[in-house]
C-alpha cells in the first residue's frame, strides 16, 4: 500500500511540467554567468598582454635608437607604463630585468622571471646593465603581476596563483648599436 501511493506519487511528480523553465534556468545560468565571465577576464588579460607586448617593443626601440644614452631603471620602467596605458599600479607592479647575453658561448637566462609578489613589497633592481657596450646583445624582460576581475570564478580562479595574481611577461632582445 505504502509502495503503490509512492509509485503514484512519483508517476504523478513526473508527468506535471509545471516550472521546467525554472528548473533549467536554475541549472544553467551560473554555467552561462561562468562562460561570460571568463570570456571578459580572458579579454582583459589578452589586452594587458598586448599592451604590456607593445609598451616594451616601443622603449626597447628607443633604447637602441638612442646609442649612448645612459639608461636608469626607474626612467626605463617610467617609459613602459607611460607608452602602455593599460596596466594599473604599473610603477609598483612592473619589473625589469635586463642581462647581457654573449651570442658565442650561450648560457640564457633564468627561465622563471622574478616577478613583484605585492604592491606594498620592495625589491630591489635585478641585473638592470647600464654600462652597455657597443654590438652588445642584450635581452630586457617585463614582468607583472595583477588581481583578475573575477578572481574567485571562472577563468579568473584557474589562471591566478595561490596569491590570486596572474603574471604576464613580455621579453625583448636587441644589440647596441655601435657609438
Amino acid at each position: 500500500m505504502i509502495l503503490s501511493s509512492a509509485w503514484q506519487l512519483l508517476r504523478r511528480f513526473r508527468s506535471q511540467t509545471d516550472a521546467v523553465v525554472t528548473v533549467e534556468f536554475a541549472i544553467l545560468i551560473p554555467l552561462y554567468f561562468m562562460f561570460l565571465t571568463s570570456t571578459v577576464e580572458l579579454g582583459m588579460v589578452i589586452l594587458r598582454q598586448s599592451q604590456l607586448e607593445r609598451a616594451v617593443d616601443v622603449v626597447v626601440r628607443n633604447i637602441r635608437l638612442n646609442t649612448g644614452a645612459t639608461l636608469e631603471h626607474d626612467q626605463v620602467r617610467d617609459d613602459i607604463c607611460a607608452v602602455s596605458g593599460f596596466i594599473d599600479n604599473c610603477a609598483t607592479s612592473l619589473r625589469l630585468e635586463m642581462v647581457q647575453l654573449d651570442p658565442f658561448a650561450w648560457a640564457g637566462v633564468d627561465p622563471q622571471p622574478k616577478c613583484i609578489s605585492k604592491h606594498e613589497e620592495f625589491l630591489p633592481v635585478i641585473d638592470f646593465l647600464t654600462n652597455r657596450q657597443s654590438n652588445d646583445l642584450m635581452l630586457i624582460r617585463a614582468c607583472m603581476r595583477f588581481k583578475p576581475m573575477f578572481s574567485g570564478w571562472g577563468l579568473g580562479e584557474d589562471i591566478a596563483d595561490p596569491e590570486g595574481l596572474v603574471s604576464l611577461v613580455a621579453t625583448s632582445a636587441f644589440v647596441q648599436e655601435p657609438r
